[in-house]
């Protein structure tokens, strides 16, 4: 599935003074990651975003919120934003801030070590 490129530099663009932030090519789209933690993402024109499960039931009564169910059920936790949610930049600022706070709240992340045999 291909993601919308507009939102992904308007994301670019909310975030380009804060530091650790990379984005890494998964699920067909494109996903933001601060400090290693996923904390949003693009697929098709939805936003995909990681409230967390203290916020998960309230992101939801947002209007154009709706269950994030990518696997087929709903993740607890992330919820997709629809396009008219976002149209100014202001309540895109909003969902990245709501996001970024949660995952700050996140153990830090640890690397893996690679696998014998993988480069």
């Amino acid at each position: 599935m291909a993601y919308d490129e507009g939102l992904a530099q308007r994301i670019r663009e909310c975030l380009q003074q804060r530091r650790g932030i990379t984005e890494k090519r998964m699920f067909g789209g494109l996903a933001f990651m601060a400090n290693g933690h996923m904390f949003v993402g693009v697929t098709g024109e939805s936003l995909m975003a990681r409230v967390g499960a203290g916020a998960y039931r309230s992101a939801l009564k947002n209007r154009h919120v709706r269950e994030m169910d990518f696997t087929g059920k709903p993740m607890a936790g992330y919820v997709y934003v629809d396009a008219p949610a976002l149209m100014s930049e202001r309540e895109l600022l909003r969902w990245l801030e709501a996001c970024l706070a949660f995952v700050s709240t996140l153990p830090p992340k640890t690397l893996k070590p690679r696998s014998a045999g993988k480069p």
